[in-house]
């Protein structure tokens, strides 16, 4: 087996997405994804916990840019103010190279309702991590829950659409234009 090399966690995740696009998650094993890229199972493990981590890694990375979007807002930002920039931060982190392999990981995700379950995880966890950060900038408790599942919903569904087939607008473009409908649908008519 191969000894280490740079970007080892990278490779796994590469051919751990080829395989679950060509085999079926359900008939990849951790052993199988490792052996594609020439490594030991153990190898696998010592990157992630299991199969579905591969999917999933990068969760903090999103929250934190989500965080750092409301941390860089000047002092007496609205909770609107506050969630434009959370999710303007963390739509910047997917850049259009990256639109192939996130495709082909939601391919993968729509297939199994146990990791639909997960996505679903891992967005209301950071729906719950700018509700803190909400909270933490004065905003009142339920103004800051409300203002938080927003964003986080928002945001999925800007990324949905980014994801379509077809789509070549930059993400961040497509969150802007998703955040000025829900402004619409909250404002009054009048």
């Amino acid at each position: 087996m191969a000894r280490w090399q740079p970007g080892t966690r990278g490779r796994l995740q590469d051919a751990a997405l080829d395989l679950f696009v060509s085999r079926g998650y359900e008939q990849t094993t951790a052993a199988d994804i490792a052996a594609a890229v020439g490594l030991t199972e153990r190898t696998f493990f010592r990157h992630f916990a299991d199969k579905r981590e591969v999917l999933f890694d990068g969760q903090e990375m999103l929250g934190a840019a989500f965080l750092r979007g409301i941390d860089e807002s000047p002092d007496g930002a609205t909770p609107w103010e506050l969630i434009e920039a959370a999710i303007a931060s963390a739509a910047t982190v997917f850049t259009d190279e990256m639109r192939p392999r996130s495709r082909r990981r939601q391919t993968v995700i729509d297939q199994h309702s146990a990791l639909q379950e997960r996505e679903q995880h891992k967005m209301s966890h950071v729906a719950a991590e700018i509700r803190d950060a909400l909270h933490a900038r004065g905003v009142e408790e339920t103004a800051a829950r409300l203002a938080a599942e927003s964003a986080s919903t928002a945001f999925a569904v800007a990324f949905a659409q980014w994801l379509r087939d077809g789509e070549e607008r930059p993400l961040t473009e497509i969150a802007s234009a998703v955040l000025a409908e829900l402004r619409r649908l909250a404002t009054p008519a009048g």
